[in-house]
């Protein structure tokens, strides 16, 4: 039987003492849609900003067979035993009829699953914006206030995920996979303006020639691209994540990227920016919530929905009334 939660106060120190059994504990609780709940996380991060933001916020996103997890087990082992604390936030894809997701990412991630300096936490996407949990952004910052220091979202590869990680991580690797065919087909473009790095994957064996290639091919194609920074421009390389190699080298990128961006400014503008934009698409949630809650708005939804699907009436029109019906209750 789980023990119930303590005060606010005495739950945030816990969090910051870095016991993992209380952060999951209390990611489970900003990740309750409960109105109890939600003031009691409202208290719970505001006690703990002061605590954050001292992370790298890692976004890693890929085409399916990429070996992202992969990556991520060798990729985060090596930084724990340089002595970093890496949390790793997993996006589960969920099933469209269920809602149901295969949370594997403990046995994904075999060494970090074990490894003391790591914590995993996969979430389900559900229905949410992008893929990505509502509460990803706020699991990321109690994290910092548990002292990981390197945080890696990893997204589920597919939809609009990546942009809505983007938003909120300080650089945006993308895994891309050589011999697959016509690489440059193989991720949409506009994944590859988002990226802040690109790491062909698999560079190993026989796949070595393939993945330089691919990697001259992507290399052309972003100098192609606007820069979204003067300071930046996004490098390409090789690595196999299954033989350790060119993994040091991305970490060197990254803090390199790190520094330049400290240094220009360009990282505390981005994280200010995000945090705006995460409010106001919080508010579009809770707004979205609260109009499917409202029981006028249910007592009208069936037959309003049946209209539209027989086409007896306007989408527009039934969206109009069904908002007229939200706004008089309100």
């Amino acid at each position: 039987m789980k023990q119930p939660l303590p005060p606010t106060d005495e739950l945030a120190q816990l969090v910051r003492s870095g016991d993992r059994m209380w952060l999951a504990r209390a990611i489970t609780l900003i990740e309750s849609r409960k109105p109890e709940h939600r003031k009691l996380a409202a208290q719970l991060l505001t006690s703990l900003m002061p605590y954050t933001g001292n992370a790298d916020r890692i976004g890693l996103t890929g085409v399916p067979g990429v070996g992202k997890s992969t990556f991520i087990d060798q990729f985060g082992t090596n930084l724990t035993a340089e002595g970093h604390k890496v949390a790793v936030l997993a996006i589960d894809p969920s099933s469209s009829r269920t809602g149901g997701a295969i949370l594997g990412d403990k046995t994904r991630m075999q060494r970090l699953a074990v490894d003391e300096n790591a914590f995993i936490r996969p979430s389900p996407a559900g229905a949410s914006l992008g893929g990505v949990t509502r509460s990803t952004r706020e699991t990321m910052l109690l994290c910092e206030a548990a002292g990981y220091d390197v945080i890696i979202v990893e997204t589920v590869g597919v939809g609009q995920s990546e942009t809505t990680v983007h938003d909120m991580v300080d650089i945006f690797v993308v895994l891309m996979l050589a011999g697959a065919g016509d690489e440059l087909q193989g991720i949409k473009k506009g994944v590859l303006e988002l990226a802040d790095l690109i790491a062909v994957n698999k560079a190993d064996g026989d796949n070595i020639k393939k993945a330089k290639l691919a990697a001259s091919d992507y290399r052309r194609a972003i100098r192609l691209m606007t820069p979204e920074s003067k300071n930046w421009t996004p490098p390409v390389l090789t690595c196999s994540a299954a033989e350790n190699d060119g993994l040091d080298q991305l970490w060197a990128d990254i803090l390199k990227h790190r520094e330049i961006k400290m240094v220009s400014g360009e990282r505390e503008e981005r994280r200010h920016e995000q945090q705006i934009r995460w409010m106001w698409s919080m508010i579009s949630d809770r707004l979205l919530d609260q109009f499917k809650e409202s029981p006028e708005v249910q007592a009208k939804l069936a037959e309003t929905t049946q209209a539209v699907k027989h086409g007896e009436l306007p989408a527009a029109v039934a969206a109009e009334g069904l908002l007229d019906t939200f706004l008089k209750d309100s």
